[in-house]
């Protein structure tokens, strides 16, 4: 296994984590990990639902969810098969390295885009005590002192809450939602780390951008503290985009991302020193 790139800015993420003021966004590469499917996966069978071909319709699978919800009348149906298909068992979560190194890492608050329940599932059989976050009902009654796993997409436990359709990630782009307002609080203070995301996902982006935006504002954004995603592969347009509003990728020569990415938080644990 390849050692990570471990560069500009790592012992300044290590410091973070130590004082616990860094928060953990984790996307579907943290799922993928433990064979859940892919979002291809996903397209192919919302288009055998609707009776469509690629040739019918090469839409992504927003928009098709958006298709489904206007045909079906709700996305129902859609999130019980992803409840059902998403899904793996306490074994596998319990084999599975990268959540175990992120349970090790005691992240304070923890945000994920995913909507099964492998990190809840982690942290149980970790018997750590942990908050989940899935709407304002849920921001009111959360106890302090224990660790927050935010679901920002939703939940397979409530169908209102997911982002999963065009209009659902419309509606998320002005930012307003209490989940929102929450990671806007979470974040202007503390360092944030980015797993598991490819950064094609253009909301993801927006996301840091206006976070970015909101630090310039400010007047003063040499105070914002540091924040980094891990990519498995070197890309120069990547680190570049990212970089002009304050992101340093952090990276890795393994080929494998599931083999970067355990290394990775495996040298993390070491150098924080969690137990």
């Amino acid at each position: 296994m390849e050692e990570p790139r471990l560069g500009r800015g790592y012992a300044e993420l290590v410091e973070a984590i130590r004082a616990r003021r860094c928060l953990l966004f984790a996307g579907a590469g943290l799922s993928m990990a433990v064979g859940l499917p892919s979002w291809s996966q996903l397209v192919d069978h919302m288009r055998a639902e609707l009776h469509l071909s690629e040739e019918d319709s090469d839409a992504d699978y927003q928009m098709l969810a958006e298709y489904y919800r206007l045909q079906q009348g709700s996305i129902g149906a859609l999130r019980s098969w992803m409840d059902r298909t998403w899904s793996v068992s306490e074994a596998k979560v319990a084999k599975s390295r990268l959540h175990d190194l992120i349970v090790r890492l005691d992240f304070p608050i923890l945000y994920t885009t995913n909507y099964d329940n492998n990190l809840e599932v982690a942290y149980t059989l970790a018997d750590r005590p942990f908050v989940k976050i899935v709407n304002a009902r849920d921001l009111a009654r959360a106890e302090d002192g224990r660790p927050q796993i935010v679901k920002f997409h939703g939940d397979f436990e409530a169908d209102s809450s997911l982002v999963l359709a065009e209009t659902d990630y419309f509606d998320r782009l002005n930012f307003d939602s209490p989940l929102d307002v929450k990671f806007r609080a979470d974040a202007l203070g503390r360092t944030i780390l980015f797993i598991g995301y490819s950064m094609s996902d253009l909301n993801i982006r927006l996301l840091l951008h206006k976070l970015w935006r909101t630090w310039a504002t400010t007047g003063r954004i040499k105070d914002r503290p540091p924040s980094f995603v891990f990519a498995a592969r070197p890309d120069p347009v990547r680190e570049a985009v990212l970089g002009q509003w304050g992101i340093t990728v952090l990276g890795s020569q393994e080929r494998d991302p599931e083999k970067a990415l355990v290394s990775f938080l495996d040298q993390l644990v070491k150098d924080v020193g969690a137990s």
